[in-house]
């Protein structure tokens, strides 16, 4: 209570501020004729004075309105605000400055000393600048919060901007009981400094020495844009000194979110697979996406949710949410406005695979981009449900396509994935099949209708890191299919972000390769989720392996061998233009077949025919699960 009220006395209401600058005004004009022929020299100025003092009561302080010097907490200036403060206070003094030789030109006022105006803009400067920054000093100098209970020293890992913040906030909030202690980071040139009165006390490499000889309670790691070997060092350190350790999400979980302590989380599995983040080309999304109609397929899934929230920031004029369940749209439309979204956002329940609806849909906003994230992904599954894989993903694409076209969508981007690559099953035969859809309706129209094609994403629905984690709740075992499984790995906001920087340089019919890094063995992935669970692998959790589902491959395939890749001007992103697509003719007249094939339930045709329209498809090879329990 007592904080509240201490607070609410520093932060004077902008009203006074602008009683305090009406005053001021006046004084700096009388200051700086009084400056500039000192006080028994004024009389034959006093009518130049007393209209100099009305024109900058009438000016300055519509300047100041119109820069925002009412409008700002001044208790938090910065930087920023002083450049405004200058900007301010130089445009008033240019206009009053003006006004002033005018009414000298014109003689209507007979005398005006030049190097008034300039002093008046000096002692301006310093007026403005100095009573807001006052109020600034005074929010810093009160007296300090108590803590509340026992007092634990942090250490933290990097003394850049984030590192900065945190220990800012950390001496901020002191109902955090944490107290920062020291810095480490490898530049040279930080070493033995202070950042906010903490000091630079060497560098990661340090790490165990420092936490020998010096009592620490927690490391903080403060690099959004450590890879994910830094993380993974640091990580190690610490559980074998038993020392709790926390991090900054990655600098891509951080896009259009503020960097605080707040966000301060446990390490997880991402942070060990992160990767330096290349250089981001926002001028291209901004360009494909600001003010613009956009919907969003499968928008209540993992990578629609992150489409969406990334999509948001760059000021769509609308953003529709397309998706089959309400309770995931309904979680997605939450979301956004939790993140204080304040652009048209547009719920539709709708199914791919319904024409008439989406034709409807369509028609009633004119989307002019199409980001097409609705499938069924589970490789498991759809080998046993061949025909629901066909229906949603191949054929609720090319009802999606015949009416993007109909209704003169611009920009078209399919979401697909690297089993697309030579499919060995059912799901992956389906994303390549509505690849080539999409491809042949970019030859056909010449609009920028592409395909962005990567691998697993890291805490997607279904995929391994949640399975595992639920596996160790219980107490094991984790279940492995083989000891050198293998999958290309991204994080879900790295993968969304590079799918709109791939989607903003296409101009039609390319298939666009994220760079996916190197696979990961999944035995391994495993093993660092039961340590970041405080527990050991093999002692605490067990892993068994249940042998390879039918389906799947030792190692997924991002490339083709028979084909080149053009480098992009993203050194993450590759771009393919010999993507093997039938003739039109050809593939409407597949698609027509496997539509009636999935009326009439003929798993077995559908297969045959997949692997006789897909070039490199191998799915008849592929027994079919034994039984249901397979599929786990």
């Amino acid at each position: 209570m007592d904080a509240k009220l201490s607070k609410s006395n520093i932060n004077i209401r902008n009203r006074y501020l602008l009683l305090v600058d009406l005053g001021l005004i006046v004084v700096s004009v009388l200051g700086s004729f009084a400056l500039r022929l000192e006080l028994d020299n004024l009389y034959p100025y006093y009518s130049a004075i007393i209209l100099m003092i009305l024109i900058a009561l009438g000016i300055k302080p519509a300047v100041y309105y119109f820069f925002g010097l009412y409008r700002r907490l001044w208790i938090y200036a910065s930087i920023n605000e002083l450049k405004i403060i200058i900007a301010a206070v130089a445009v008033a003094s240019v206009i009053v400055s003006a006004v002033m030789i005018l009414l000298f030109s014109l003689n209507i006022i007979t005398g005006l000393p030049r190097s008034v105006l300039g002093i008046d803009f000096l002692l301006s400067l310093v007026f403005v600048g100095g009573v807001r920054f006052a109020l600034r000093v005074r929010a810093e100098s009160r007296a300090p919060q108590p803590r509340d209970g026992k007092v634990r020293r942090a250490l933290i890992i990097g003394a850049g901007d984030a590192g900065a913040l945190v220990v800012k906030e950390l001496q901020k909030n002191r109902q955090m009981n944490l107290e920062p202690i020291g810095f480490l980071d490898d530049d040279a040139a930080k070493q033995k400094h202070e950042i906010y009165g903490v000091l630079v006390i060497g560098t990661l490499m340090d790490l165990s020495d420092v936490l020998d000889k010096n009592t620490v309670d927690e490391v903080i790691i403060a690099i959004p844009s450590a890879p994910g070997r830094v993380v993974r060092m640091v990580a190690d350190v610490c559980r074998v000194k038993g020392m709790p350790f926390r991090t900054m999400p990655g600098i891509f979980e951080l896009i259009g979110g503020k960097v605080s302590v707040s966000r301060l989380r446990e390490v997880d599995i991402t942070d060990l697979l992160r990767r330096e983040p290349a250089r981001i080309h926002e001028e291209w999304i901004g360009a494909a996406l600001k003010g613009k109609r956009i919907l969003v397929t499968g928008a209540g899934g993992s990578i629609g949710r992150e489409l969406c929230r990334q999509i948001a920031r760059w000021g769509p004029a609308q953003l529709i949410l397309l998706g089959h369940g309400e309770n995931s749209i309904f979680e997605a439309l939450l979301e956004l406005h939790e993140n204080g979204s304040s652009l048209e956002l547009i719920p539709v329940i709708a199914d791919v695979r319904d024409t008439q609806r989406i034709e409807s849909v369509l028609s009633e906003f004119h989307p002019q981009v199409i980001f097409h994230a609705a499938a069924h992904k589970h490789v498991p599954l759809m080998q046993i449900n061949v025909e629901e894989a066909v229906a949603n993903n191949v054929l609720g694409t090319r009802n999606l396509i015949a009416a993007a076209e109909k209704n003169r969508v611009e920009r078209f981007v399919l979401i697909s994935t690297d089993k697309a690559v030579h499919p060995v099953n059912v799901y992956g035969a389906t994303k390549r099949l509505a690849e080539m859809i999409v491809l042949d309706a970019a030859q056909r129209t010449n609009k920028a209708y592409s395909v962005v094609r990567f691998g697993n994403v890291l805490g997607s629905r279904g995929s391994v890191v949640p399975i595992f984690k639920r596996q160790i709740a219980l107490g094991g075992p984790i279940t492995l299919t083989h000891p050198d499984m293998e999958r290309y790995f991204m994080t879900i906001p790295e993968a969304v972000h590079l799918v709109l920087q791939a989607a903003a340089m296409g101009h039609g019919g390319e298939a666009f390769l994220l760079n996916m890094g190197q696979q990961v063995r999944i035995l391994g992935l495993a093993e660092d989720l039961i340590r970041l669970s405080g527990l050991e692998p093999g002692r605490d959790i067990e892993i068994v392996f249940t042998g390879i589902r039918p389906g799947e491959k030792l190692r997924e395939e991002l490339w083709e061998t028979d084909k080149t890749y053009d480098a992009t001007a993203h050194p993450e992103i590759f771009r393919s233009v010999q993507e093997s697509t039938p003739q039109s003719d050809s593939l409407t007249h597949t698609l027509d077949k496997l539509e009636h094939l999935v009326s009439v339930s003929q798993s077995e045709e559908i297969i045959q025919l997949l692997d006789e329209t897909i070039p490199g498809a191998a799915i008849r090879e592929t027994p079919p699960p034994p039984d249901m329990t397979s599929v786990f």
